[in-house]
């Protein structure tokens, strides 16, 4: 079953919550989308947010067009599902090591000297907070 809103739901934001990747998609750019995987934390506000480094490129991208989406599907294994949002985007410049460390925990097992040091690379550069502001939200459960 396929819907649209433009706001996540309350089961929406239970999926999201889960460590999945999101895939996200940044406009402005005259070659087809080219969908990255990413790690995102959905807020109790109904925005996602993930962090970037200042000079990345969907950062110049969306200095120029502020929209992007992000798409999370379901691993193999479990029953057909997924969630595409769609929208404005804010670069904000505080609370991204925050985030980092809070999706390092729930992505990466912080005991593993390895991830520990990947994470403090991660926390030693800068960082943006990018927040996707929904418009448009579609799901699909099979």
């Amino acid at each position: 079953m396929s819907s649209d809103t433009g706001s996540l739901t309350a089961p929406d934001l239970e999926f999201l919550r889960r460590p999945l990747h999101g895939f996200l998609t940044v406009a402005a750019t005259p070659l087809p989308p080219q969908p990255r995987p990413v790690w995102f934390e959905a807020t109790g506000e109904g925005t996602l947010q993930l962090f970037t480094e200042p000079d990345a490129l969907k950062v110049r991208r969306l200095g120029r067009d502020p929209r992007a989406s992000l798409v999370v599907a379901a691993p193999v294994g479990e029953r057909e599902r997924w969630v595409s949002v769609a929208g404005r985007t804010t670069l904000e410049p505080d609370g991204a090591h925050d985030l980092a460390r809070r999706l390092a925990a729930r992505y990466w097992d912080l005991d593993d000297p390895a991830r520990a040091a990947d994470l403090a690379g991660i926390l030693a550069a800068d960082q943006l907070r990018l927040v996707i502001h929904p418009e448009t939200v579609r799901r699909y459960t099979y």
